[in-house]
């Protein structure tokens, strides 16, 4: 058991000295692994077609993960250590000050914490002087867990007592006090630090994986109050940034440890921060997720792992970094192609309906972002781009029940207002943390995505730092013009496909002129009544292709029709595919690059 006097002579400098020791292996086993797969792995691969060539590739990613293990490990170790020291901090001011106060007034403090204090004054009643005695400590709290006095014993103004007494079991008390949370505090940590054990002969596969996401949630329970308090989350991108930019690289390295999560998808942190933590992340949440078993979590895992791949696929062009990445709600994804920071043009692109963190995101929905940046790059003679897929929303979901009001939820608007924000903020960061000056910024959204888009430009301010706005596949906005989305009709631009059947989804007014129309005449009726209801009318709004609306609406190819794959709405996945539909894919890319100019048009609806 801790003593008051162990709790006195503890020097915070050697935990301090200790977790900056951990912190510096925690270093070098991420250099060591970054050496690994860039100048090891990545030579061979690109150098080396072999079975032998194959088998050494292995090792080495095998060696990879054991440092990156270690890496992870050990900055879990030095955030623990700093929490212990930082929170044993408290407790050692209050023994320091009884102490001290113990001897301003002429009093011994034994080893077990009694006080012992002099005789004082004469008894009235005998003439005798009032002897001296000792009193134990007995920690009190109140109802918030504050300290009290606890007073016991005669009371010093009583006739006869001793006017020392109530000073010295004011300050037993406050010994036990401080010695008792001291003692709490070290069984804490003791409990933490237990936990972050390698197994014998280190083999890091998805168990450890989850074993360290334990680890990590351990740490951050005892060691991660005094850093969790200090991030500026309810603050804007600016003040994020200059939060960070504070920080010595030392509480940097703590907070990518002990809070990867939260420091991955702060807005207004530099994207290359931004992706390290989100890596780290990335590898607790997919052993996490393997310990679950429920459909959920087998369908994030599946999605986590395909961009796990994609992560580790060496020379990928643009590179990509994972801007955020979580499984809260339908799951979180936040990928670039391109630095974001450095790139002149930026594009963020927002899906739609049914999409969810799942391994048809991970392929289809990546490469529509890469395929833009290629060929954005090449629209712009190769200078710096970058493009984004942002799931940082619950896109809504069909049931895939016989549920009718429950399918129909999904074609609310809802989703699109409740994303708006997180939108905006993150537009907002990307401005931020820019370092171009002047970044050309481009909103886009397809299918209900660019109902979401629609919801963050209306939103007080606009999309912050937004010179475009691309929507595709759009079954309406939110608004009547393009004018109302904040940034000027001629910068928004639409595509939408003529065989594409969500781009003539029926609004209200059409459904209840066609339901009218039908019943007196028929199906033609029913045509000519939803028709002549709302001519440019569509589901949300109108039509952003109609003339009415007043965007630019550039060439697409119209598609194949509805049901000639199997598949409902075949022309609705096209727009971005360079093979599927060029014409489209070049005219997104020549806005995205800032060539606007040069798209190609089609008359409106």
């Amino acid at each position: 058991m801790l003593t008051w006097q162990q709790l006195l002579d503890l020097n915070l400098a050697e935990l301090e000295h200790a977790s900056n020791g951990w912190g510096a292996v925690s270093k070098r086993a991420n250099a060591a692994r970054e050496l690994v797969d860039a100048e090891m792995t990545g030579s061979l691969t690109k150098t080396q077609k072999s079975a032998s060539a194959t088998s050494a590739t292995q090792r080495l990613e095998r060696l990879s993960r054991n440092y990156h293990y270690i890496h992870t490990e050990c900055g879990l170790i030095r955030s623990t250590l700093n929490g212990l020291a930082y929170e044993l901090m408290a407790p050692q001011r209050r023994i320091t000050a009884a102490v001290r106060d113990a001897d301003k007034s002429g009093y011994s403090i034994l080893g077990d914490g009694t006080v012992e204090f002099p005789a004082c004054g004469t008894d009235p009643a005998s003439g005798q002087e009032i002897p001296g005695g000792a009193v134990s400590g007995s920690p009190g709290f109140d109802v918030l867990g504050m300290h009290i006095p606890t007073p016991r014993g005669e009371a010093s103004d009583a006739p006869g007592g001793n006017p020392h007494r109530a000073r010295a079991q004011e300050i037993a008390d406050r010994i036990a006090y401080a010695v008792q949370e001291a003692q709490a505090i070290d069984d804490r940590f003791d409990q933490a630090l237990g936990k972050l054990k390698a197994p014998p002969g280190l083999t890091v596969d998805d168990a450890t994986w989850a074993d360290t996401a334990k680890d990590a949630e351990a740490v951050r329970g005892v060691a991660g109050d005094h850093l969790g308090s200090e991030i500026p989350t309810n603050k804007d991108p600016a003040a994020c940034k200059e939060w960070w930019q504070g920080l010595t690289q030392e509480k940097r390295d703590e907070y990518l440890s002990v809070y990867p999560d939260v420091i991955g998808n702060l807005d207004g942190i530099p994207a290359a921060v931004r992706d390290q933590a989100n890596r780290e992340n990335l590898q607790l949440l997919i052993g996490k997720l393997e310990g679950e078993h429920n459909e959920k979590s087998h369908t994030q895992l599946a999605g986590l792992l395909e961009i796990d791949r994609k992560l580790r696929e060496e020379g990928t062009q643009p590179p990509m970094f994972l801007l955020g990445i979580g499984d809260e709600g339908n799951g979180r994804a936040i990928v670039s192609y391109g630095n974001p920071d450095t790139a002149k043009n930026v594009s963020a692109y927002v899906p739609g309906l049914e999409t969810s963190l799942d391994e048809d995101f991970a392929k289809n929905d990546l490469k529509r972002a890469r395929d833009t940046a290629i060929d954005a790059a090449f629209e712009n003679r190769g200078s710096a781009t970058a493009s984004i897929v942002w799931l940082g929303y619950d896109a809504p979901q069909l049931t895939g029940s016989d549920d009718w009001g429950a399918n129909f939820d999904v074609a609310q608007s809802d989703d699109a207002n409740a994303g708006a924000p997180a939108y905006d903020r993150f537009m907002h960061g990307l401005s931020v943390t820019n370092e171009t000056g002047d970044p050309h910024l481009t909103a886009i959204g397809h299918s209900y995505g660019s109902r979401l888009v629609g919801a963050a430009a209306t939103q007080p301010g606009g999309i912050p730092g937004v010179d475009d706005i691309i929507l595709v596949g759009s079954p309406g906005v939110g608004v009547d013009k393009a004018g109302d989305l904040g940034v000027g009709k001629d910068h928004v631009f639409v595509g939408s496909a003529g065989n594409d059947p969500v781009t003539w989804a029926p609004s209200r007014k059409q459904l209840v002129g066609g339901a009218v129309g039908g019943v007196l005449l028929g199906p033609v009726g029913a045509l000519a009544g939803g028709y002549l209801a709302d001519p440019d009318g569509a589901w949300f709004g109108r039509d952003p292709a109609s003339e009415g609306f007043e965007a630019r609406r550039f060439a697409v190819d119209d598609g194949p029709l509805p049901f000639s794959d199997g598949t409902p709405t075949p022309a609705h996945s096209n727009y971005f595919n360079p093979e599927r539909d060029p014409e489209s894919a070049k005219n997104i890319a020549r806005i995205v690059s800032g060539h606007a100019d040069k798209i190609t048009t089609e008359p409106h609806r």
